[in-house]
């Protein structure tokens, strides 16, 4: 192990009090005699806030929390998992202190000045990039892993159902993979930016209403679902695929049992996929060299970065998706 000693002295915090509310608090700094094998401690320089951190902000219960707390509905520093820094202690035999990584917040804690998470979650990047660029390494790699299973997509017709800052990640790859088509379906207007993701069609609408008005020949072989947090849309997209089509459900679920159209999915001879990003380390390495091909990706991608002590702005603007409103990005210091 190699790192800063014991000292014990605060860092700052933002916690959740209550739904929808921060108050940012001092609590006791993670050391590096706090690290199990395998783990690392690292100065918080960027978080990324993703859509799956939203219900939680919202109040509701969150299947990453183990315990909770009296005072508020999370532990200091959650809800973010989106994170960069700088190694400050090691148990990683791969990761040294002072290098900067990108990737997992494994406690869902990054809006604190320190964390610890697992040395596999995060990966060095190309110090070129601005930490709040290099955030969206992260998704990408979460997109990237994704649509590894659906390939191959080449000539494919494609419908990806959500244009947040996922859903788009989600066009840019599937098209620079070679789809012949692709439709991105949302309830905002997203056709401010469709071109530079590589929409062909972007519907505004919602989604279910779409399918229900979609004609045959306009059905896609390959759908994402990328909005989650509802039982709606996994039928919507089992309504959009083409018979023998491919469905990747990425959007996080927050119920525990899915209602959906088994009798339809049987007789079409589909295919559902979904699960967690796996091999996070290489899957960054990954989106480390995507993002070097596209390099003018992150300006397109992040557009609100705000200083970390202003969680609760930021927060609030993820929270109301906009036409020109897609990555918002907590920056907490050099």
């Amino acid at each position: 192990m190699s790192g800063p000693g014991a000292d014990r002295s605060g860092m700052w915090a933002q916690r959740l009090v209550a739904p929808c509310r921060f108050a940012e608090v001092e609590v006791p700094r993670p050391l590096a005699g706090d690290l199990a094998d395998g783990e690392v401690l690292l100065r918080v320089l960027a978080g990324g806030i993703c859509g799956s951190d939203l219900p939680a902000f919202r109040g509701a219960p969150s299947p990453h929390l183990r315990v909770t707390t009296p005072d508020g509905p999370g532990p200091a520093g959650f809800p973010m998992h989106e994170v960069l820094g700088e190694v400050l202690a090691s148990t990683d035999p791969d990761l040294a202190v002072g290098q900067r990584v990108v990737g997992w917040a494994s406690r869902f804690d990054a809006i604190a000045g320190y964390t610890i998470t697992l040395g596999a979650d995060v990966a060095p990047y190309d110090p070129a990039l601005a930490p709040e660029d290099a955030i969206m390494l992260q998704p990408l790699a979460c997109v990237l892993y994704a649509v590894d299973q659906l390939v191959p997509v080449l000539g494919c017709r494609v419908a990806v159902l959500g244009l947040g800052p996922i859903g788009l990640l989600f066009t840019h790859v599937l098209a620079e993979y070679g789809a012949s088509h692709v439709t991105g379906v949302d309830t905002v207007d997203r056709r401010d930016v469709a071109d530079r993701f590589g929409i062909d069609d972007a519907v505004h609408a919602d989604t279910g209403r779409w399918v229900e008005h979609l004609a045959e020949a306009d059905r896609a072989d390959v759908v994402v679902e990328a909005i989650g947090h509802n039982v709606a849309t996994l039928g919507h997209a089992i309504g959009a695929a083409r018979p023998g089509g491919r469905i990747h459900y990425f959007g996080v679920p927050d119920d525990p049992v899915y209602p959906f159209a088994l009798r339809e999915f049987f007789r079409r001879n589909l295919t559902l996929v979904s699960g967690i990003t796996r091999d996070r380390r290489r899957m960054l390495g990954e989106a480390g060299r995507y993002l070097r091909a596209h390099p003018d990706l992150p300006a397109a991608y992040v557009t609100h970065v705000l200083d970390a002590h202003d969680a609760q702005r930021a927060f609030e603007l993820a929270a109301r998706p906009a036409p020109g409103r897609l990555k918002v990005v907590l920056r907490h210091g050099s």
